[in-house]
């Protein structure tokens, strides 16, 4: 088993109730780097606007080296966290890496229904759905070095027992996932 499991994806493909069903089932400390930013500087929203995003980039490289010299964790990354090489070496060296994924129209289901959730100014504006699109298109390869996990039509129980089965079964298993499907094949799947 990895000293870490980080889950990382686009915004709505589950990390948050993953993480925390399969932090529960592995019996490990659950972590969400955007939530240990904000009580550590303040809301992102309030970080982007008073200091810009550099700073915020800086706060998340900071947040993965912290982490990645701990054990014992389910981290859930904010979506572009793991898409800045420095930051992927640091937890990847630290623990097994899950790229959850959805299709665009779930993403925004989920989104959506989320009122309690995070603002998303990301998806501010009048077409939403394409900005997914595009951003997912953007990421596309950064996630796709990553094992992927399809989250549609799953209980993110049932999400965190393949995950932790995929542990038990391939311990020692390198990031990037061969067998599984591109998910960047159809413009319906969208990449974290």
């Amino acid at each position: 088993m990895p000293p870490n499991v980080v889950l990382t994806g686009f915004m709505g493909t589950g990390k948050t109730s993953v993480g925390r069903a399969l932090a529960e089932l592995l019996g490990r400390t659950f972590v969400d780097t955007d939530h240990l930013i904000e009580l550590r500087h303040g809301s992102i929203p309030d970080i982007f606007a008073r200091s810009g995003e550099d700073v915020f980039r800086g706060y998340e490289r900071d947040t993965a080296r912290a982490l990645a010299e701990q054990e014992g964790l389910v981290i859930s990354t904010g979506g572009r966290l793991m898409l800045d090489p420095i930051n992927a070496e640091l937890l990847g060296a630290a623990g097994r890496v899950f790229a959850l994924t959805a299709p665009v129209h779930e993403i925004l289901k989920r989104v959506l229904a989320d009122i309690e959730g995070p603002p998303r100014p990301l998806l501010s504006g009048d077409d939403p759905e394409n900005r997914i699109h595009r951003l997912l298109a953007e990421r596309a390869d950064g996630y796709g070095r990553f094992t992927i996990i399809d989250t549609q039509g799953r209980e993110p129980t049932e999400i965190a027992a393949d995950i932790a089965n995929r542990l038990t079964a391939e311990p020692d298993r390198p990031e990037q996932d061969s067998d599984e499907t591109d998910p960047t094949d159809s413009d319906e799947v969208a990449t974290p």
